[in-house]
């Protein structure tokens, strides 16, 4: 007898049992392109100064980083999203998918994950 592979769905709550639905939950609080754009400038020169204390030694490069990856986050959680940013209640899936989110979206292949999570997704002409 074959098993049902997939989970049953359950109602909707606040709850999140997996990295799967903190996933698709992370990708519903960043449904508007202005807030990723913000993610992506902060994750970008936060990288930019973690290869900087990499390649100098010093440590404010550190303080640094973690001001550039969230100043600008949460900001633009307040201005556009307004809510509530998903680092408050889980810190470690939060930089998981900032950084998970950042690499697709260089990839190209962000729209489809923003699609499956229930994200509407505009598409650029000509593409």
């Amino acid at each position: 007898m074959a098993r049902n592979s997939e989970r049953p769905r359950r109602p909707h709550t606040d709850r999140i049992d997996d990295y799967a639905q903190f996933w698709a939950h992370y990708l519903r609080a960043h449904a508007r392109a202005e807030t990723r754009q913000w993610h992506f400038f902060g994750t970008a020169i936060a990288i930019i100064c973690l290869a900087a204390l990499a390649a100098t030694g010093r440590v404010w490069f550190l303080a640094a980083a973690v001001v550039a990856g969230y100043g600008p986050a949460w900001i633009a959680h307040a201005a556009f999203e307004k809510n509530r940013p998903a680092t408050f209640d889980h810190p470690l899936w939060s930089l998981i998918s900032d950084l998970r989110m950042f690499a697709l979206w260089l990839t190209g292949r962000l729209g489809s994950e923003l699609a499956r999570a229930g994200v509407p997704v505009r598409r650029r002409r000509g593409h």
